[in-house]
């Protein structure tokens, strides 16, 4: 059950918020700071004390101000005061939308749930702690669509070199030289456009902008 809370959040509004949903879901004993080093501080004095947090919300990315600080962002924080208190729940609350950036933190940094900033982020927020609270991690709904439709396309290594030139502003109808000159079979521009259609009627694209930037999105260029 959570109890005892620290937020890590540099932006007051973003900050007061996190605390009055907190308040709302009837969680009194919460203390704020904005800044990452103060955050580590908190926990260690927390834990020496005999009465560590259960919980650490944090967003990803700090903004730079006059002040030095020796911890530059949230994903250093995390492993930070894992170091102090292994079994602290990580609960991250951020408006990075990047499913590759996201997919890291739970894989790499085992974190307990995500949030992403937006509309409609006090009651998704709820839910994540709901759901931590009952020792289950929290995936952001968009995360989890973004996998659902990976899932539905397998990605060739011919797609990704298409995608990979599109990214870079190399044109459609350029691609098939490309292909010749580095001996890529098949390399006609029928061939190009079939995995493009083929792509975007799977993932529910309607052009190719939105195929890349989907693409990005996952890591996958």
């Amino acid at each position: 059950m959570i109890k005892k809370v620290l937020i890590a959040e540099d932006h007051e509004s973003a900050n007061i918020s996190v605390q009055k949903t907190l308040e709302e879901m009837g969680i009194a004993d919460a203390d704020y700071v904005y800044y990452c080093d103060d955050a580590l501080v908190r926990v260690q004095k927390a834990k020496q004390d005999g009465h560590p947090y259960d919980l650490l919300i944090t967003d990803l990315y700090f903004d730079e101000d006059h002040r030095t600080q020796k911890i530059a962002g949230g994903a250093a924080l995390i492993a930070s005061a894992r170091e102090i208190q292994p079994d602290l729940v990580i609960l991250v609350f951020s408006a990075e939308g990047k499913a590759a950036v996201i997919e890291m933190l739970f894989d790499a940094q085992n974190i307990d749930g995500y949030v992403r900033k937006g509309r409609n982020d006090a009651k998704e927020l709820k839910m994540a702690i709901d759901h931590i609270g009952r020792n289950q991690r929290y995936f952001p709904r968009h995360l989890i669509e973004l996998v659902k439709q990976k899932n539905a396309h397998e990605f060739t290594k011919f797609d990704v070199i298409i995608l990979s030139l599109l990214a870079q502003g190399i044109r459609q109808k350029d691609i098939p030289a490309y292909l010749q000159q580095n001996n890529i079979r098949p390399s006609g521009l029928s061939s190009v456009e079939k995995r493009l259609n083929h792509m975007k009627e799977v993932l529910e694209f309607s052009n190719n902008e939105q195929l890349i930037a989907y693409c990005k999105d996952m890591g996958i260029v």
